[in-house]
């Protein structure tokens, strides 16, 4: 199985999500945090991530008679790099988004879900901007988000530290301006 077709489901990558930061599960903790899938979706999941190698066992242990196995996440193999992104078609495009916004639904439900959530108290945000950005002005942003997110990512679990979704979306939401033929940027606006 590919990459993108093992991590685009979104009980898979809701596993992966609790796996990183260098945590070592259990199937039951996973089940303990996924609790609005079935136990045996979610063991289906973690076999066919397991056997893909996404996840390695770190450790197993007998508790009463049967095998405890704690995993934890090959963050190497847990990527869709930038030429597979490059490869996607918009179908392929439109499905990634269908299964972030899955993801995004049912972690925010989770955590409403649990009796100590509170949404103000844990700086809770999804506000949108529309902001006009030109070409130069896009990457210089996607660099400085990148800069600010990616130090982040590598931080372990520790008992001080609370994991958070984050989960930029970028995308135009009206067509591009057109160059005119003299080399300046055409408009549509008229006065």
């Amino acid at each position: 199985m590919d990459t993108l077709e093992l991590l685009a489901h979104p009980v898979r990558l809701r596993v992966v999500h609790a796996m990183r930061g260098g945590r070592m599960l259990t199937t039951s903790q996973l089940c303990a945090r996924i609790t609005d899938v079935s136990k045996a979706t979610l063991y289906r999941h973690i076999d066919l991530l397991a056997s893909e190698g996404v996840l390695e066992v770190a450790e197993e242990r007998r508790v009463r008679g049967a095998v405890e196995r704690r995993y934890r996440l090959r963050q190497d193999l847990a990527v869709i790099d930038p030429a597979m992104i490059e490869s996607l078609s918009r179908d392929d495009h439109r499905r990634g988004f269908a299964t972030a916004m899955a993801i995004l639904l049912a972690e925010f439900n989770a955590y409403l879900d649990r009796d100590e959530a509170d949404p103000v108290a844990d700086l809770v945000g999804y506000r949108q901007h529309a902001v006009w950005l030109s070409h130069d002005e896009l990457h210089e942003l996607i660099s400085e988000l990148r800069a600010a997110i990616a130090p982040r990512l590598a931080n372990p679990s520790a008992p001080d530290r609370t994991q958070y979704l984050l989960s930029p979306i970028l995308f135009p939401i009206e067509a591009p301006p057109s160059p005119s033929t003299d080399g300046t940027e055409a408009t549509t606006d008229t006065d």
